[in-house]
C-alpha cells in the first residue's frame, strides 16, 4: 500500500511497484485516515508512508495503527529520519529517490524477518544460449535478450543484479550466486562478491583493482586467487 498525500509521489511509486516482480500494488491513498481505515480492514504486508501529510503525519498514522505492517517511509526532510527509525521501519527514502534505491529498501525486507510474508523470489527466469541470455523483464511476457559480447559487467544488490551493456542498465531480481553458474565461465568471472566481469572488457589488472574498457571494478579478497589464475590461464 502507498499513502501518501502527493499525487506525483503516489504515481512514481505505483510506477516502481509495478517494475518490481515481488511486490503488487493493493492500494494507493492521499488521506491519511481513510488509509487508516483501510490498513485496519485489510491485510498489508508493505506500507509505504510519507511522513509530512497535511492532516496526519506518518508518524501519528502508525501511532494509530494496534498491528502496522513493515513500513518504508517516504518524505522530503531529512531531520525526520532519526525518528523514523524510533518505530523500527524497514527503511527511509529520502525523496526524490532512484528506482536502484527503491530496490534497496525492499531488498531489506527478507533480511528483516526470516518469516516475510513476501513471496518467495523465484520470479525471474535466466536462460543462457549460446552467445545470449534471456532475462525476465517488468512486464508480463517480456525478456530482454543479451549479447554475452555486449555486457559489460554485472554488479549485484542483495537479490537483485544490473547489467551493464554497452547501450542499457538493465535490473532484475535475482542471485549474483545462481547468474554464476549459468553464465559461461570462459566468458565471465565473478571477481568481488558484488561484480562478475566480461573477460573480454579488461583492459588492465593492477592491484586490486581490474580495469575495463570504461570502468574500475573492485578484486573482493576471497576471489582474487582464483581471478589471477584464469587470467595467468
Amino acid at each position: 500500500m502507498v499513502l501518501d498525500d502527493e499525487p506525483h509521489a503516489i504515481e512514481i511509486l505505483s510506477l516502481y511497484i509495478e517494475k518490481t516482480p515481488i511486490l503488487s500494488l493493493k492500494k494507493s491513498e492521499n488521506k491519511p485516515w481513510e488509509g487508516i481505515n483501510y490498513l485496519k480492514e485489510n491485510e498489508v504486508d508493505l506500507l509505504f508512508l510519507d511522513i509530512q501529510m497535511e492532516d496526519l503525519s506518518g508518524l501519528q498514522v502508525l501511532d494509530l495503527l494496534p498491528n502496522p505492517p513493515k513500513v518504508i517511509l517516504t518524505t522530503a526532510y531529512e531531520q525526520y529520519a532519526l525518528k523514523g527509525y524510533e518505530y523500527k521501519v524497514v527503511d527511509y527514502l529520502l525523496k526524490p529517490f532512484s528506482y536502484d534505491r527503491f530496490l534497496k529498501a525492499v531488498s531489506k525486507i527478507e533480511e528483516d524477518s526470516a518469516d516475510s510474508m513476501l513471496p518467495p523470489i523465484q520470479t525471474v527466469e535466466v536462460h543462457a544460449i549460446k552467445d545470449h541470455i534471456f532475462i525476465k523483464g517488468d512486464a508480463k511476457n517480456k525478456y530482454h535478450r543479451l549479447l554475452f559480447k555486449e555486457i559489460k559487467y554485472i554488479e549485484g544488490l542483495k537479490n537483485y543484479v544490473t547489467f551493464n551493456c554497452d547501450s542499457e542498465r538493465i535490473t532484475a531480481l535475482h542471485r549474483m550466486s545462481d547468474l554464476e553458474k549459468e553464465l559461461p565461465s570462459s566468458q565471465f568471472a565473478r571477481v568481488h562478491k558484488s561484480f562478475i566481469i566480461n573477460l573480454s572488457q579488461i583492459r588492465l589488472v593492477e592491484g586490486n583493482m581490474v580495469h575495463l574498457k570504461d570502468n574500475s571494478i573492485p578484486i573482493g579478497a576471497s576471489y582474487k586467487s582464483e581471478f589471477l589464475k584464469l587470467i595467468k590461464s
